[in-house]
């Protein structure tokens, strides 16, 4: 497993207990968190549930009515339910264009420890092959799209993330592992 610390990022000490999962559709963030928040005794949320439940439909639909840029609205108001309703020891599967819009970095970090799950374009395209609820990617080229999503958000990731996991050769219960093991060592630095 190879993880990076991203680059230099304010204290960590002020924000909550909670793990924030970041990265492009197929790096595993929902079967990874639910694996982590299982291995912690933490809660899992995923912000794109949070988002079907407040609209009233799923995610296709939404991209469908209101467009991709309707549906990054959305995932600014459920980044801030959560700020509201803040609680601590929560794992939060984000959706892989959340830092997309500018104003959602700062709203990750006050979420908590922002962990970015990479994997490569072939791994992402191997991993989403076989799904039909992916908006972006029904088009004749999903491994072009892939790639070339990861280009433009490649920074973003970086900037909004605390460390950054590269999963590709990687089970999802290791890259679990990995990501409760790195949390650990951060929550006692941040307890002591």
């Amino acid at each position: 497993m190879t993880t990076d610390p991203a680059q230099p990022q304010p204290s960590t000490s002020r924000r909550p207990s909670n793990i924030v999962l970041i990265g492009l559709m197929g790096s595993g963030k929902t079967t990874v968190g639910k694996l982590v928040a299982h291995s912690l005794g933490f809660s899992f949320i995923d912000t794109d549930e949070i988002i079907v439940k407040n609209a009233g439909k799923p995610i296709p639909d939404i991209f469908a009515a209101e467009g991709e840029t309707g549906f990054r609205q959305h995932e600014t108001a459920a980044l801030q339910q959560l700020l509201n309703q803040l609680q601590q020891h929560a794992v939060i599967a984000t959706g892989g264009g959340i830092v997309t819009r500018p104003e959602n970095l700062p709203l990750l970090k006050q979420l908590g420890y922002v962990v970015w799950l990479y994997a490569t374009p072939n791994t992402l395209h191997h991993r989403t092959a076989h799904s039909d609820d992916r908006p972006l990617l029904r088009n004749a080229d999903p491994a072009g799209t892939l790639r070339n999503l990861l280009e433009a958000r490649a920074d973003l990731y970086k900037l909004a993330s605390d460390l950054k996991i590269t999963t590709d050769d990687l089970s999802a219960h290791d890259v679990a592992y990995g990501v409760s093991e790195s949390v650990r060592v951060e929550f006692a630095k941040q307890s002591a």
